[in-house]
């Protein structure tokens, strides 16, 4: 297998399964905004979505005030987000064997703090380029190109772990390698130019091959 020298990982969906904390709240905002019922299915369509753009596709009248609400009722949701099933052992394993490792999300600094950082995972990323780090986001290669910077690194030494379709698209623009973590995707969508499909978190130990 390929040799790389970073493993960067999106959050939502790939590292975390926050899929129940941020739609739950979501179906609240939705009610109290537009008044509608709307189902979880229905909703899923907007789990790899940036903040700011549901809102957008909602047409939601206030936009920052109704997002941050959301962010508060996600924050306040007794489930909390949960890691993924295998990457105990990957974190310290990638570190063990010399893979530096960090992470690309459209999370907001206090959000990682909050999901990432109380569970002590931030200990194992390298980088970690957030929502206010940059002024443009997925799709667009800008947060993966500043990882990257930030790690002085180029673009073939690094290989970006995502379960959505602007995780790819992201990483096709930025010119590196994409790897599907199909766990995380609820719309099981193709990933045409993924670079590898892991089907399970523990897969990603064959990097280290």
């Amino acid at each position: 297998m390929k040799k790389y020298k970073a493993v960067i990982y999106d959050i939502d969906g790939t590292v975390l399964n926050t899929l129940n904390m941020n739609m739950y709240p979501l179906l609240k905002i939705i009610k109290e905004e537009l008044n509608e019922d709307w189902t979880f299915e229905q909703i899923l369509k907007f789990a790899a979505y940036p903040g700011m753009k549901v809102m957008e596709e909602l047409h939601i009248q206030d936009k920052e005030k109704t997002y941050a609400r959301w962010v508060q009722y996600v924050n306040e949701y007794e489930e909390g987000a949960t890691l993924y099933e295998g990457f105990e052992q990957v974190f310290p394993q990638m570190e063990a064997a010399g893979m530096i490792q960090a992470v690309v999300s459209a999370k907001t600094k206090a959000q990682y703090d909050i999901d990432m950082g109380q569970k002590g995972l931030d200990r194992y990323m390298k980088a970690a380029i957030l929502a206010e780090d940059t002024s443009k986001h997925k799709p667009d290669p800008e947060p993966l190109l500043a990882c990257i910077a930030r790690l002085n690194l180029s673009p073939d030494e690094v290989i970006y772990i995502g379960d959505a379709r602007s995780d790819e698209l992201a990483s096709k623009n930025a010119h590196i390698d994409f790897g599907y973590a199909k766990w995380g995707n609820v719309a099981k969508e193709d990933m045409a130019d993924a670079a590898f499909v892991f089907e399970k978190p523990s897969d990603l130990l064959q990097l280290l091959d």
